[in-house]
Order: C-alpha cells, then structure tokens, then sequence
C-alpha cells in the first residue's frame, strides 16, 4: 500500500477591486395602476438613456425586478382597509466598469428620479489574477502542513500524487471598508471601495519516501 500524506488548505490574495456594481431602482405610486405604471417607465427609461450616455454599456445594465402593488388605509377604527392607490417599483442592476465614476453615476440617478439604491459590491474585473495568487497561497500553506507532519512523524515528503481545488468561498469579500456612501450636495457621492480578497482551498496529496 502506498503510504501518502493528504493536507488540505485555504490562501487568499487581495486586492483593491476595479469595478463596482449597483441596484438601484425607482418607486412610484398614483391613484391609477396605469398612471403609476406610466411614470415609472418614463423615469427609468430616462435614467437608462443616461446611463448609457454616460458610458455604460448595455450588456452592464439588467432588470432586476418590476412590480405593480396596490396600496391600502388602514383606517384602524374598525372599518375595512380601502384601496388608495398603486405602488410601482422597477429595479435595475448596473455595472460599473471604471470605479471611479461610481460617486458621478450615483448623482446621475438620483437627479433623474432613482430613489431606491439598495445596496453597492466591488469586485475585479480579471478575477482570474486574484484567484491565481489565492492558489499559489493554498499550495504554499498545504505544503507548509504538509511538511510539519512529516517532520513530526518522523518521514520525508516524496513527489506529489494528486492536487484538487475546492470552491472559492463567497467571491470577493470586503476586507476594509471605508465610507459606505454620504450624500452630499456639493460633491460627488464619496466611495471608498477598500481591498477584497478571494479565497481558494485546494487539497494535496503527497507520498511519502
């Protein structure tokens, strides 16, 4: 039986991300689902033109979501809830490809009417280099174990028989996050996109000499 020391384990490499995506969206209510509908579209389309104006492409902005909701008094006194009207709300996702004009599109939305901005991530846009560093961090740390084990067994590490990688974890993650985003008048939204990681396990098989 071949004798063969097996250590499995994790590297990461970070980086400051390049791109940052957004979900952004508008609401808008009227008496009329129609007119609700009606407005919502106007506006959207309107910040879509803009976007692409700006110099987004198209294949950067997806629908995320569209719904027509109706709205409702609760009178609280007894009497039966009556309709009032209708909420639209159209999501959409937009990828930023040059972070830096991540503040000015921001401001560029919310001129034209977005008043839903959900949430920003970062990433890179060749996630591929990150992930390569991440591997050749995991293979350096399971060698590293690797090693340790033989020395304390008293054996000596032989050539390597099989290498299989795991899943990268969640994606990007944010190491430091500086200011999320503060509105500002004046200025440009400031953003801060820190440093990101990936992270890769891979597990190895040595033989033993």
């Amino acid at each position: 039986m071949e004798r063969t020391i097996t250590l499995s384990a994790s590297g990461t490499a970070s980086a400051v991300p390049d791109m940052a995506t957004v979900n952004l969206g508008v609401v808008s209510e009227a008496s009329e689902a129609a007119a609700a509908l009606s407005a919502n579209t106007a506006a959207m389309s309107k910040i879509i033109e803009a976007l692409k104006a700006a110099g987004v492409a198209a294949r950067d902005l997806q629908t995320a979501n569209v719904s027509v909701n109706p709205r409702y008094d609760y009178p609280g006194d007894g009497r039966a809830p009556h309709l009032v009207g209708y909420q639209v709300s159209n999501g959409l996702t937009v990828r930023i490809r040059n972070l830096a004009d991540t503040g000015r599109i921001l401001d560029l939305v919310v001129g034209l009417g977005s008043n839903q901005v959900n949430g920003i991530s970062f990433g890179f846009s060749k996630p591929e280099e990150v992930a390569d560093e991440a591997r050749r961090n995991a293979f350096a740390n399971a060698r590293a174990r690797a090693e340790l084990y033989a020395a304390a067994a008293g054996v000596k590490l032989g050539q390597v028989v099989s290498i299989a990688e795991g899943s990268r974890g969640q994606g990007p993650r944010p190491l430091l996050r500086g200011r999320a985003m503060a509105a500002d008048a004046a200025a440009p939204v400031p953003i801060e996109a820190g440093e990101s990681e990936l992270s890769v396990e891979v597990t190895v098989v040595w033989a033993i000499e």
